[in-house]
Formats: C-alpha cells, structure tokens, sequence
C-alpha cells in the first residue's frame, strides 16, 4: 500500500474494515489512477458531539437491487468533509432502509465525480463556509438528492442483503455501526498527537522568545524565562507533556499492532486511545490557555502561533467529544459497579479500583436520593449528577494511564 492511502484515511481505513475482498482491491484502483476519497459521516443537524447520528438514508430498491441514498433535509448534509470538494469517491454513512425498516448506519462506497471529473447526478457540493481556524481546508458540505448507486456500493464483510431482499448479520452481536465507530480509533490517536504537536510547537516558539527577552530587574537584567511563574509554567508543561508524550506513543504502537495482524484492539486499548484523546486535547488547551495568559503582549501578535488556538478547539471536539468520551467512560464503570463490581484481573490497579469504586458508591448514593426525594428518573439524576460524572472520569483516566503504562515495561 502506497503513500496515497494517507491521503484517503479514513476512507480507506473503513473499506479496509468493513469491506469484502473485492471492495479492498478497489484501493488499489484508486491508488493506480490517483483518485481521491473521503469520509463523510459528519451532518450538520447532529454536529460533533452527539455520537454517531445519521439522518441520510440509503432505501434498499428491491427491483433493481440497488440503493437510494437522499438527504431529506439541510440538516442532514454531510459536513466537515476533507477534501470533499476534490474527491472521486466518498465513504458515505447512511441509514440503511429495507421495507421501511430502518437498520442503522452503514457504509457505502460511491463515486462523487465521473471520469470526466464532472460531481454525478444528484450529489451537490460546496464549501461549507468560513470557520474560525482552518480555513485553509477544503471541508465541504454534501448532499444527496435521490442518488440511485449499485448493491455493490454496501460494505457488506459483516452484513448485507440476501437473495430474497433480506437483512443479515453476518456475525451475531456486532452491529454494523460498532465496526464504523472503531475507524475513530486511528482518528483518536492522531488528533490526540495533533493536539500535543501544536502544544510543542506554541511552547518552543514562545520559549525561544522568552529566553532572549530581557527584563528589567533592580538586580540587573535578566530573562522573561526566568521570572518564577514563567519558568514554573515550563518546567510543569514539560513533565505533564513528557507523560502524554509516551502514553499516546504507548497507544500507537499498540493499535499499529492490531492494524497490521488485522486484530480488534482489546477493551484496555479502546478505553487507553479514548483517554489518550481526552487527556492530550485538554491538557494542551489548558496548557497554552495558561501560557496565553502568562507570557502576555507577544500572545497578541500575528505569527507567534497564538492566533491559532482554535486548532485545539477543533481538536476537542473530533473523533469523539471530549464530554461524550467521558460520559461513556463514567457510564460503563458504573455498570461494572452495579454488576458487582468485581475487578478485571489485568488493566486496573487494586488502588485505583478502591477510588473508582468510591466515586461510584457517592455517584448512585446521591442520585439514588435524588430520585427518592424528588421523584425523578434515573437519567435525570445522572444529568443533574453532571460534576461528580466528570469527577468519576478523571480517577478512571488517571488510573488508566497508571495502569497502562505500567504494563508496558
């Protein structure tokens, strides 16, 4: 596989994951003609933070065995999509509709543009408008108005449409949307050591300009990199990013070891590339937030890297929400608490299972009252129980990454 796959992540990616044979060779096509792809999942109605939520439909056509894929409203306009409005073919994840039965999310490969270059019938595209960072992308929006593509378009190596215009599960208890969510898992790793690149950059700028910038003292000159909170802030930032650093590379090396023997990651290394996101993304936002804060004018003028601090808000935000990684993470721990909380044998120090364990016996306790007291439901209790759902986050992801990396060595 040649350099031109890069370029078509997390297209390719997905056609690796869920296609059959023939759909991956098809790659290898692209690649021949280099042809462009992209990934849209993203609509504009669900945003970014409201987990995988598809309004685009895919209507399976029975005569002809082919599917219909339309967007029924604005809302439902693929947004945010990398290299959208140069690509050839397009990842498209739509709802699949068989009989007016509704299967969830699934993903169908499909030309965007015809040999000549010209976009297809029925697909329009256009730059989805100006964004406070990054408008140097291309991002599109794209739309579907009752586009007829083939049966073959549907990734089908785990499900697909039998000979009688039947859905099938090709294997029980993996829906297909699961498969589609894990093509975040290299987006996760990649936004996390995105966000930590720009976290370097911005400080060994800043740095550079702090350590020859001479402030006056009653004691003689010396350097902004010396005043105390300045340097404090330094040698804080580099020991926190020196951690993140290795937890993130811990996280690559590991999935680059799934993706080569075509291996599901393990449980541990799903949660590890999630709190992998979750920690690097907001401990750089708060890390150049502080430096912003503390080196003063020279964080206002162009071309020092602080005009684009947005980049990290970007970051925050894909591959999975921050808040919503958290939520699920709080979530499934207090399942596990529930159940009986009996502790894995591996992944988890017996100390930090005591803390979570604790947090988890605060968390039900006050929400149990809550709905005693106050006659709400579970789900209501667990909103107005919001801080303590993050606090619970955080003992589990410092816990994770104890935990982690200590199994590395």
């Amino acid at each position: 596989m040649g350099p031109l796959y890069g370029a078509l992540q997390p297209c390719a990616g997905t056609v690796l994951a869920l296609g059959n044979p023939e759909q991956v060779a098809e790659l290898d096509t692209m690649q021949e003609k280099g042809e462009l792809g992209c990934f849209s999942l993203t609509e504009k109605l669900a945003g970014v933070s409201s987990g995988l939520v598809v309004n685009t439909t895919a209507t399976f056509n029975p005569e002809d065995e082919s599917f219909t894929l339309h967007s029924p409203n604005e809302g439902a306009h693929k947004n945010w999509i990398s290299q959208g409005l140069v690509a050839d073919k397009t990842v498209v994840v739509a709802d699949l509709r068989i009989q007016n039965k509704s299967f969830g999310p699934h993903a169908f490969l499909i030309r965007l543009r015809d040999e000549n270059g010209e976009v297809v019938q029925g697909v329009s595209t256009q730059d989805m408008g100006i964004k406070t960072v990054g408008n140097d992308l291309d991002n599109a929006s794209i739309a579907f108005d009752n586009v007829n593509v083939p049966k073959s378009s549907l990734l089908n190596r785990f499900a697909d449409i039998d000979e009688s215009g039947n859905y099938q599960q090709k294997i029980e208890g993996l829906p297909v949307f699961h498969m589609i969510g894990q093509r975040l898992f290299t987006g996760r790793v990649a936004v996390a050591q995105a966000a930590m690149a720009f976290r370097h950059g911005l400080y060994d700028r800043t740095r550079a300009f702090s350590d020859n910038k001479k402030c006056w003292s009653p004691h003689g000159e010396i350097r902004l990199s010396n005043i105390p909170h300045i340097r404090a802030l330094y040698d804080q930032t580099d020991r926190e990013a020196h951690i993140l650093d290795d937890f993130v590379g811990e996280c690559e090396r590991r999935l680059c070891d799934c993706l080569r023997n075509n291996k599901l990651p393990s449980m541990d290394l799903v949660q590890a590339m999630a709190v992998a996101k979750v920690k690097c993304v907001e401990g750089s936002i708060r890390a150049c937030h502080q430096l912003q804060q503390d080196i003063g004018s020279y964080a206002l003028m162009a071309g020092t890297g602080f005009e684009n601090i947005d980049f990290l808000t970007c970051c925050k935000f894909a591959e999975g929400d921050s808040r919503i990684l958290q939520q699920k993470m709080s979530r499934d721990r207090m399942k596990l608490f529930q159940k009986g909380n009996e502790r894995p044998k591996k992944g988890v120090h017996p100390d930090d299972w005591e803390r979570e364990s604790a947090a988890c016996a605060w968390l039900q306790e006050k929400m149990g009252k809550m709905i005693m007291e106050e006659g709400i439901d579970k789900h209501a209790a667990w909103d107005r129980c919001y801080k303590d759902v993050y606090e619970l986050s955080e003992i589990i992801m410092a816990g994770t990454m104890r935990s982690f990396m200590a199994s590395s060595y």
